[in-house]
C-alpha cells in the first residue's frame, strides 16, 4: 500500500502539482541550510531529503554531525529538494544550477551527495543528467519505482538481460524505466559506480528492490543494517559508510558496520 501511495504522488496531475507549489514555491531558489565545518572547509557533503523532510527535520536527524565526526573538514549542506521539484521534472537541473555549481566555485576538494528515499532517487536522476559531476554518492534506501518494474527486471534474468520496453504512454512507467535504463549503465560500465554506496534497513518497506541496486555496486559498498525507513536507521549507517570510505582509501582504520550482505 505504501508503494501504491508513491505511485499516486508521482502520477499526480496538474492539480496536485499546483497544490504542492502552494506549499513550496519552486520559482524561488532551492532552500538550503549549512552546517559549517569547525576545522576548515575542504569538502562538501550535500544532503537531499526524503519525501516528508524539510530543512529542520534533516538537521534534527543528526546526519550532519555524523558526517562531521568522520570528516571534520567537511561542510554539510542540507538542500530541501522536495517533491514539487520532481513533479515538474526540474529537480536535477535545480540541484546542479543552484546548489552544486555555486559549490564548485568555492573550490572544495571533494563534493559528495547523500540522499534518503526520494533524495536517493534524486541522486540517480542527477547522475543520469550530469554524470561524473560529483565525487561520490551515498544512497539511503533510494526509491527506484514499483515492485512491477523490479519483477520485470528479475523475470528478464537481471539488468544484463533486461531491455527497456518501447516507450509507454503512461508517464509513471516511463520515468521508472528511464531510471533503470540509467542504472543499467552502471552495470555495463562499472567505473560509473566506483564511488557509489548503498544502505538500507533490514525492515525497510522498500527493501525488496534494494538487491537490484546492490548488485551494481563494488564489493563492500552495500550496508544492510537493522532498522526501518527512517533517519534513525540512516544516520548511523551514513557515519559507518563515511568511515568505510576512509578505510577503503587507506586514510584511517575504522570498524566495519554491524551487518552487511
Amino acid at each position: 500500500m505504501r508503494l501504491l501511495r508513491w505511485s499516486v504522488v508521482l502520477l499526480a496531475a496538474s492539480a496536485l502539482l499546483a497544490c504542492a507549489s502552494q506549499r513550496v514555491n519552486t520559482s524561488r531558489p532551492v532552500p538550503t541550510a549549512l552546517l559549517p565545518s569547525k576545522e576548515g572547509s575542504h569538502r562538501l557533503v550535500v544532503v537531499l531529503p526524503g519525501r516528508r523532510d524539510r530543512l529542520e527535520s534533516m538537521r534534527r536527524s543528526g546526519v550532519g554531525e555524523a558526517i562531521q565526526r568522520v570528516w571534520p573538514d567537511a561542510d554539510v549542506l542540507f538542500a530541501e529538494l522536495s517533491m514539487p521539484y520532481y513533479l515538474d521534472r526540474s529537480a536535477a537541473r535545480r540541484l546542479h544550477d543552484e546548489v552544486l555549481m555555486p559549490a564548485r566555485r568555492r573550490a572544495y576538494t571533494e563534493i559528495w551527495l547523500v540522499g534518503a528515499s526520494l533524495g536517493g532517487m534524486g541522486e540517480i536522476l542527477y547522475d543520469r543528467m550530469y554524470p561524473g559531476q560529483v565525487d561520490g554518492m551515498v544512497l539511503l534506501a533510494p526509491y527506484t519505482g514499483e515492485r512491477a518494474v523490479h519483477d520485470e527486471i528479475r523475470a528478464a534474468g537481471g539488468l544484463g538481460s533486461w531491455r527497456p520496453p518501447p516507450e509507454s504512454a503512461n508517464p509513471y512507467d516511463a520515468w521508472q524505466r528511464e531510471l533503470w535504463g540509467h542504472l543499467k549503465t552502471w552495470r555495463d560500465e562499472p567505473e560509473r559506480a566506483r564511488n557509489v554506496w548503498l544502505s538500507y534497513g533490514d525492515n525497510d518497506y522498500l527493501r525488496e528492490g534494494m538487491p537490484l541496486v546492490a548488485g551494481l555496486l563494488p564489493a563492500g559498498h552495500v550496508y544492510v543494517v537493522p532498522g526501518k525507513h527512517a533517519w534513525s536507521t540512516w544516520t548511523p549507517a551514513t557515519e559507518a559508510i563515511f568511515r568505510a570510505i576512509d578505510a577503503e582509501r587507506g586514510t584511517t582504520a575504522h570498524a566495519a558496520p554491524a551487518k552487511s550482505p
